[in-house]
């Protein structure tokens, strides 16, 4: 048996591909869309493989899944569990089904409760093994934690009836199988599926028995009432991504660089109405940017943080770091966002754009900040943060909590007349928020170098 899982940190996601080396069929499990990276472990010059399957274990809502790109390389079929429906060709697969590629078996074990079709794939490594190799539990259950029952791509279900699903999948059907049998999930930690996913990228459904809180026994109530509570905001992108990966679609095309623009064509554009896409580092972008843009920061959780702060449906133009403008638009294409309308190779040349149009953005220090509320006219303080973040650090008394992923749907509640000074962790989302502040016209908007950390390194009062 060929057994590979391709782990995407910038998305905390997971994929697998799972192969008989004798007959050389092979399965693909939960794929992205750049799908070199499959096909190069697959080619006839690596191992001859020859891809049959392409398998989601539910409509994923963080990222864009690659079925329709593997079945259009491959030719392959592509699986859903049987309560999928799709606007293209698929193979419903129920709960026992049976896939063989030789002697190496799959069967279909249907965890509905992150979503209402979700399936596991047990993973046998000989088809008369009584005990599978491995389980992928897709977002059913995670390393620490399982799927969360409660997002908006699963419309028409309550959270408390998905909740009711996921017990019977958790606690009966995937704690019923073998201690020995591997855990292997399709998101790790990071990922805005779960909020207390471990680091590990596999695990023992025995380790989970013993160390996941969702997997002591406890009665359904008990169950739905803790996996529901404590849940972060989904990013905004997630229903899109969700609906997007049910429709037929375009394909990803990776030899498609992104289209290079002039100083003047990148200008038109914006002034037709493309919201520009800052990638570079925050403290590059306090010192110049083009005024309106919004900054997401390309070492760091990117495609996510763009989702969640800019729309899907309107066209992007994009200032990247040096040589990474590839990156920054495959890094959009996995979330959907598509619509790029071309790349600023050299940043610099926004800066030599009439003075009106290039703005700086104010970063403060803790001290100035504190020195700034002990004034007559103190700020209002935002924190960006998610609810067990604060719950866990502390936060400055006072504060306006809203997390980033919830910002854009909550402009009406911030101030415009007043000073705003927004702060995250460590400074990286805080300069996110506050350039998405500056672009729909807030004008006196600075944020924190260095965040809450560096605030509870001063003696400024806190609450923990």
């Amino acid at each position: 048996m060929f057994f590979a899982q391709y782990y995407l940190d910038c998305l905390s996601q997971a994929s697998y591909m799972i192969a008989d080396e004798t007959t050389g069929r092979a399965v693909v499990v939960d794929p992205r869309r750049d799908i070199s990276e499959y096909a190069a472990d697959a080619d006839a010059d690596a191992r001859g493989f020859t891809v049959v399957g392409v398998i989601n274990t539910h409509f994923h809502a963080d990222f864009v899944a690659g079925h329709l790109e593997m079945a259009a390389e491959t030719g392959a079929w592509i699986g859903y569990g049987r309560r999928a429906e799709t606007e293209y060709p698929i193979r419903k697969l129920a709960e026992g089904e049976t896939i063989s590629l030789g002697d190496v078996t799959l069967e279909i074990m249907e965890t509905p409760g992150h979503t209402p079709e979700s399936i596991s794939v047990l993973v046998y490594e000989h088809a008369e093994d009584a005990v599978p190799y491995g389980v992928l539990t897709g977002d059913a259950l995670f390393i620490g934690d399982v799927g969360r029952p409660d997002l908006p791509a699963s419309a028409g279900v309550t959270a408390e009836e998905l909740g009711a699903m996921l017990y019977d999948s958790v606690q009966n059907k995937l704690m019923g199988l073998p201690d020995e049998v591997r855990v292997f999930p399709a998101h790790g930690a990071g990922s805005a599926c779960g909020k207390n996913l471990s680091t590990e990228k596999q695990s023992t459904i025995g380790e989970q028995r013993a160390a996941n809180y969702a997997c002591a026994p406890m009665p359904q109530r008990d169950f739905v009432a803790i996996v529901t509570a404590g849940q972060s905001a989904a990013p905004g992108y997630f229903a899109y991504d969700a609906e997007l990966n049910r429709r037929e679609r375009g394909l990803f095309d990776p030899a498609a660089a992104p289209l290079p623009l002039t100083a003047g064509e990148f200008t038109g554009l914006r002034a037709a109405g493309a919201v520009v896409v800052d990638a570079r580092d925050p403290q590059e972008f306090a010192a110049g940017h083009l005024r309106g843009a919004v900054n997401v920061p390309a070492d760091g959780r990117f495609a996510e943080q763009a989702g969640a702060v800019l729309p899907a449906d309107t066209e992007l133009l994009v200032v990247a770091p040096p040589n990474r403008e590839e990156e920054i638009v495959t890094r959009l294409a996995r979330i959907g966002f598509d619509r790029v309308a071309g790349c600023l190779r050299s940043p610099g040349d926004a800066l030599v754009a009439p003075a009106a149009e290039v703005a700086r953005a104010d970063r403060l220090t803790a001290a100035q900040v504190r020195a700034a509320l002990a004034g007559e006219k103190p700020p209002v303080v935002i924190d960006v943060r998610t609810c067990g973040e604060r719950g866990a650090d502390g936060f400055i008394e006072g504060a306006l909590h809203i997390a980033l992923n919830e910002l854009p749907r909550r402009l009406g509640e911030i101030p415009r007349d007043q000073p705003l000074v927004l702060h995250c962790a460590g400074g990286h989302r805080s300069s996110i928020a506050a350039s998405l502040l500056r672009h729909h016209g807030f004008t006196d908007v600075s944020d924190i170098v260095g965040g809450y950390a560096a605030w509870a390194l001063t003696d400024a009062p806190a609450t923990a």
